[in-house]
């Protein structure tokens, strides 16, 4: 048998030998077929002679195997190593003998053909993904999100300009077709073609009141002249007028006719009503009331007590602005709190109205006519409408004409999911009926516009973000008040932030902030920010920032459910007490074109915005500041003689710990190395929550249930202690002991502030015990884990 050695074994023994191949794994095999079947005495000498030199203790490796002593073996048909040691384990001799064998030759040399094919192998894959990575690889650079969020901020910023707001409203105002239907449908598709995934269309039925088929009227008894709301005389309207003139009118009014006398009741004030009630027989009279100072549900509650039975509303000149000319300009107002008024027992079979009286708004020329009134002149030399002494009262016929009807109305909600924490609500919410104009729709696309372009770059929100776009805003907040009162139990719990768009651009004159006190800081740090750059360059107006509360989609959110809130806008009106509430005068509105041609303004408050929703979404620790709502309450309540030592007390304590929690508990989670998850979400409930100890269950017609918004004034104080007086008429004001009983006065005041006072005294508790309780859940909290 011959036997040909390939492989140099350099002379060694086979046991324990590593095996050192030359030129690569080629071996020659001449093998006799036939004697691999049948082995015979050479292959049992071989091997006795191979076992023979493997005895143990022999240090001395010795010689290979003499190639003489081995039989020739002829050709094998298999030309593998594998074909023959396939057929050799055949053999039983091979296995007992010669497979425990660890130094066997045959083996070594099986070993390197496996590991040739096996480096060959993972060769030619890692070669197959390279290839296939270079291939299919994009040739663009791949998008990168943001190192970190003041990034994020900048790209977010860059991604907002006038002229993209400016081609959205544009694009909105071209709309062939203009009911809330049509707009909802058109934000719908615009928002899904944006990349928001998760959009919904909802709609509405509810019950809404509309101008009837002829504007009301206004006829002078003695005269027997009859007069449009804006003042122009029935007999001389145009075609071109009945728009304007139907727009003028008062939602959810009381419908008829009604002839009685002109009483001047100014601002609708208790010293104004307790001079008419004095004098006059106020019962079925017809009240001329200035819009402004207090909310005008609360003034309509306390004429409605009084016995009026219509009431004619406007805005003095002196109160607009000395741009604004609303001489001859009606306008709309709603008497809907919110909502669906069916959901509080009104249908349209009983007319639809939601009050007794007969209302409808006027122009200030027709208010200074029924008046007779000499003032004159708008702005800083103007001199208040009032009607003057000794005058003789015009007595007039007051017909009002609303149709109600069950109307669909729509609302569009997208969400941006969360990754972190999806269960928390970020919302942001603007309207897009046609009053506005697309303003608040441009603004809002444009935002989700900028958002989406981050996430298709690989940046996902920490909280969920919900884009809300109302139905039914100018007839009380309807769309907002329905889809919240749907969702009112998740809103409840995950609920953390309303940022309003509802009338972004209302003006050009004055950049105003609102916000919850739990946001002050954060709204005040945006704006102080923005205005660095502002619109008219190094002339920079000092930040502007309140918590008073404004009408709008912003109602329900901050009224029901105590989300902290907060809303850019700019107006045109000044801070002051006799100025406030005009918002609820619905004047026709300027196109975005008009007001605010270059669209500068809408790029302002979109930015700000943008900042909002990113530091509300993305923070960690939500930036809500409970120090600033303690803060704001001993404020409220400093410089009153009847608030007691136990409450300035209490709200000292408040003060003490929020500023202990937001120290010793918010700082270290803000710091990453001692940020835990469920330690920041448990400390983010205690943030959200607190604004909720402050509602209060009834509050006076158009206040808010929370009492941490305020009414403007010169001193700020809770709304409940301001209307405290007014219980006088609330309860038998009518009657001559309270009249004239100085005594029962005082005694219905006191017990009607000391009720308010309880109220309050009770909310600060109800926060109190919260901080504390956040105070020792972090406290016990495992401190390895912080």
């Amino acid at each position: 048998m011959a036997y040909r050695k390939v492989c140099d074994a350099q002379g060694g023994p086979l046991v324990g030998e590593v095996l050192q191949c030359s030129g690569g794994l080629d071996l020659d095999w001449d093998l006799n077929q036939e004697e691999l079947q049948e082995p015979g005495p050479s292959m049992d000498r071989m091997q006795m002679q191979h076992v023979e030199r493997q005895r143990p203790g022999r240090s001395d490796p010795g010689p290979d195997p003499d190639p003489e002593l081995m039989e020739p073996i002829q050709p094998s048909v298999s030309v593998s190593p594998h074909g023959r040691f396939e057929r050799l384990q055949e053999d039983p001799n091979y296995i007992s003998h010669f497979t425990r064998a660890p130094g066997h030759k045959g083996q070594r040399r099986l070993h390197c053909f496996l590991l040739r094919y096996f480096l060959a192998g993972v060769g030619l894959f890692v070669l197959g993904l390279l290839i296939g990575r270079f291939a299919h690889a994009p040739t663009g650079k791949a998008p990168v999100p943001p190192s970190d969020s003041s990034d994020l901020l900048e790209e977010l910023l860059r991604g907002i300009t006038a002229d993209k707001i400016d081609a959205l409203q544009r694009s909105f105002a071209s709309l062939s077709d203009d009911s809330e239907e049509a707009r909802a449908r058109y934000l719908y598709r615009q928002w899904v073609g944006l990349g928001l995934t998760d959009v919904h269309l909802f709609d509405h039925t509810v019950l809404v009141s509309l101008p009837g088929p002829t504007p009301n009227t206004i006829t002078d008894r003695s005269s027997h002249q009859c007069f449009l709301p804006n003042g122009i005389p029935c007999d001389q309207r145009g075609q071109t007028e009945m728009p304007n003139q139907q727009f003028s009118y008062a939602a959810y009014s009381a419908v008829g006719s009604l002839e009685g006398e002109v009483v001047d009741v100014q601002y609708g004030s208790v010293d104004d009503l307790r001079r008419a009630k004095e004098s006059l027989n106020l019962t079925n009279q017809i009240a001329l009331v200035k819009l402004g100072q207090a909310p005008l549900l609360y003034k309509l509650s306390l004429l409605s007590e009084l016995g009026f039975g219509g009431v004619l509303l406007y805005v003095d000149p002196c109160d607009a602005p000395p741009d604004r000319h609303i001489w001859h300009q009606a306008f709309r107002v709603t008497l809907n709190p919110g909502g669906n008024p069916t959901a509080v027992g009104v249908s349209r079979e009983a007319g639809g109205s939601l009050t007794s009286l007969l209302v409808q708004p006027i122009s200030a020329f027709l208010a200074k006519r029924l008046l007779s009134s000499p003032s004159t002149g708008q702005g800083g030399s103007c001199t208040p409408l009032a009607m003057p002494p000794n005058t003789e009262r015009k007595k007039i016929t007051l017909n009002i004409g609303n149709q109600s009807a069950y109307k669909k109305i729509y609302n569009v909600v997208g969400y941006l999911k969360g990754r972190r924490n999806p269960d928390r609500y970020v919302l942001v919410g603007s309207r897009h009926d046609s009053d506005q104009g697309g303003g608040a729709s441009a603004i809002m696309t444009q935002l989700i516009a900028t958002v989406t372009e981050q996430t298709k770059r690989g940046w996902v929100p920490d909280r969920t973000t919900v884009f809300c776009s109302w139905g039914g805003s100018a007839l009380g907040n309807i769309g907002s008040y329905e889809w919240g009162e749907d969702n009112s139990v998740v809103l409840q719990s995950s609920a953390v932030a309303y940022v309003s768009l509802n009338s972004p651009v209302r003006g050009t004159e004055t950049l105003r902030a609102t916000a919850s006190p739990s946001l002050l800081q954060l709204t005040t740090d945006i704006q102080r920010r923005q205005l660095l750059s502002c619109i008219r360059g190094g002339n920079c107006p000092r930040p502007n920032v309140s918590s008073l509360q404004l009408p709008g989609d912003v109602s329900f959110f901050a009224n029901q459910l105590a989300v902290p809130t907060l809303e850019f806008a700019f107006e045109q009106t000044k801070a002051e007490e006799t100025t406030s509430f005009l918002s609820e005068a619905q004047f026709s509105a300027e196109s975005p074109g008009t007001l605010d041609p270059l669209s500068k303004f809408h790029e302002t408050i979109a930015k700000m915005t943008a900042e909002a929703i990113l530091r509300l979404v993305n923070d960690p620790v939500l930036p809500f500041y409970p120090l600033d709502i303690a803060l704001d309450v001993q404020n409220k309540l400093k410089d009153n003689g009847a608030v007691s030592p136990a409450l300035l007390s209490s709200a000292s304590a408040l003060r003490d710990r929020a500023a202990f929690f937001q120290s010793e508990t918010m700082r270290p989670a803000n710091d990453p190395k001692e940020r835990d998850p469920s330690h920041v979400r448990m400390l983010n409930d205690v943030l959200r929550d607190l604004e909720k100890s402050f509602l209060i269950p009834r509050p006076p017609p158009g206040v808010y249930r929370n009492l941490l918004y305020s009414l403007p004034g010169k001193t700020p104080q809770f709304s409940i202690l301001r209307f405290s007086k007014e219980v006088l008429l609330h309860r038998n004001g009518t009657s001559e002991a309270v009249k004239y009983n100085t005594v029962n006065q005082e005694v219905l005041q006191h017990s009607a502030v000391n009720q308010s006072l309880s109220l309050i005294l009770r909310a600060i508790q109800s926060a109190d015990r919260l901080v504390c309780f956040g105070l020792d859940l972090f406290e016990n909290y495992p401190s390895d884990t912080i």
